[in-house]
């Protein structure tokens, strides 16, 4: 303290005041550092805590995001079943509130794979709910269209004169979707309306071909020509080759004999003429009914085997061979793999054609069936009008043995035409036509030879009697065979002729 003087003590005196203020100073900086201090511990905190915030909406957004993943990828099957499950508004409205017409023929096969979804997605419980709905609306379809084709056959029932190929093909096969969706989801109403029309075909059939041969049968009464023995003991020819009557042989002959012709009083057509008019009848009308058949009563299977079957089973059988091959502890020699592979697969593929053949036999009889319940009447109008021609009454002349036999070979054109058409119930009543009508031919070709004998026989006489047959009735005789004979060459195939003539 010695060392200062005063010059100091009046210097520092001078300063203090600076001193003091630099004092305050100090003191000032350190509060705004402790209040610093304490903001920045503050915001330290506050930006952990957001720190804190901003991680959570990370994970929340992370969350939402993954969210909307999985919305996304439900969106397009949810919209499908949603699409599925769901009959449209304007559909519904159309199926309750219209008649069945052309825009049906849409609408029931939208309807019906609506229907067959909701079947098939039991499970959903929106699927439950919308059952008794879809039950109620497809209800409501059966009833309409059993309706609908109940009132197109009403014609038929009502009028003979509707044409019925017209209403087959214009009409009923124009809808046939709408039946093929009855014999799916309704197949009671399917079978009703079958019924129906088998029923109205029948009486439709049986009406016009009773009225029709009743005609014939008119036409034929008056149209007899007279029975003669080639050995008839007369001189006096009554019979003649007539070229056109060899004419209704084919089915290229004479214009068919319509059933208002028997109204004119001398109008006369040959029995020969009568039966193929019958029979054109017969074939062309059985031939259009089992055409349509098979294509409206069609009967559609899912479950049927085909080609691609076949092929499937032979590659399972492959891949079940190499898996035995490797299973086994030794392998087996090729030649006995190969061997067995191609007894699989051949007793595959026969096994799923025997299938395929066994499917057709089935639906060959199913529909052969439904046109035999149609054409029944028919059947047996014509073969009574047959053995009326065969085996005529008293007062009707005996049919000769040329018209018997271009009915045969007329019965045998229609044969194979109703081969070419498809028509095999048909066929089965040709066949028993051409049975009935041999034995005729047979008994008559016999009666001609028997004839020729017995004039034979007069001719030469005996030791005791002498011949007294006069040389006009012999040359009768002669005129008789050469027409008989060339009746049969013009009639007979050359495969035929030596069979014929070596057995007569």
């Amino acid at each position: 303290m010695a060392s200062i003087t005063a010059e100091d003590i009046s210097f520092y005196r001078t300063k203090a005041p600076e001193f003091i203020e630099l004092h305050d100073q100090v003191e000032t900086s350190l509060d705004l550092l402790d209040n610093l201090e304490t903001f920045l511990s503050t915001f330290q905190t506050d930006l952990t805590s957001v720190a804190g915030q901003i991680s959570e909406l990370q994970r929340r957004s992370k969350e939402i995001e993954e969210r909307l993943k999985g919305r996304r990828r439900i969106e397009r099957p949810l919209a499908s079943l949603i699409a599925d499950l769901t009959v449209p508004p304007e559909l519904a409205t159309l199926l309750l509130d219209t008649n069945v017409g052309e825009p049906w023929l849409e609408a029931i096969p939208q309807f019906e794979k609506i229907f067959d979804s909701i079947k098939e997605r039991g499970r959903v419980k929106a699927s439950k709910d919308l059952t008794e709905v879809a039950q109620a609306l497809g209800l409501v379809v059966a009833t309409k269209l059993r309706s609908f084709f109940l009132a197109l056959l009403q014609p038929i029932r009502s009028n003979m004169s509707t044409n019925m190929q017209v209403l087959q093909t214009s009409v009923l096969l124009k809808y046939r979707t709408l039946f093929k969706y009855l014999q799916r989801i309704h197949p009671t109403v399917a079978t009703e309306l079958q019924r129906a029309y088998t029923g109205t075909a029948r009486t439709y059939y049986e009406t016009g071909f009773r009225r029709y041969i009743r005609g014939l049968t008119a036409i034929k009464g008056r149209s007899g020509e007279p029975f003669e023995l080639v050995g008839a003991n007369n001189e006096r020819v009554e019979t003649e080759l007539k070229v056109a009557h060899l004419e209704n042989a084919s089915l290229d002959g004479p214009a068919v004999t319509m059933a208002f012709m028997a109204d004119e009083k001398n109008y006369k057509e040959p029995v020969e003429g009568l039966f193929r008019s019958l029979v054109i009848v017969v074939m062309d009308n059985a031939s259009a009914e089992y055409s349509f058949i098979r294509q409206f009563f069609n009967r559609e299977d899912q479950n049927e085997p085909s080609a691609s079957r076949a092929t499937s089973v032979i590659g399972d059988d492959d891949h079940l061979e190499s898996v035995n091959e490797s299973s086994d502890a030794e392998p087996r020699p090729r030649h006995h793999i190969l061997a067995h592979r191609r007894q699989s697969s051949t007793s595959s593929v026969v096994s799923v054609r025997s299938a395929i053949l066994r499917k057709q036999r089935e639906e060959d009889a199913y529909f052969a069936e439904i046109w035999k319940q149609v054409m029944e009447p028919v059947l047996q109008y014509t073969e009574a009008f047959v053995q009326s021609i065969i085996n005529p009454s008293l007062l009707e002349p005996k049919p000769s043995v040329v018209p018997i036999l271009t009915m045969i070979r007329f019965n045998e054109a229609a044969y194979q035409e109703a081969g070419k058409r498809g028509c095999t119930p048909l066929e089965t009543f040709l066949v028993g036509l051409r049975i009935s009508l041999w034995p005729t031919f047979q008994s008559e070709m016999s009666a001609h030879v028997e004839s020729l004998k017995k004039l034979a026989d007069a001719a030469t006489g005996s030791m005791l009697v002498r011949g007294n047959i006069r040389d006009t009735v012999v040359r009768a005789a002669a005129q008789r065979y050469a027409t008989l004979f060339s009746a049969m060459l013009a009639l007979l195939g050359e495969e035929e002729e030596p069979m014929l003539f070596l057995k007569y």
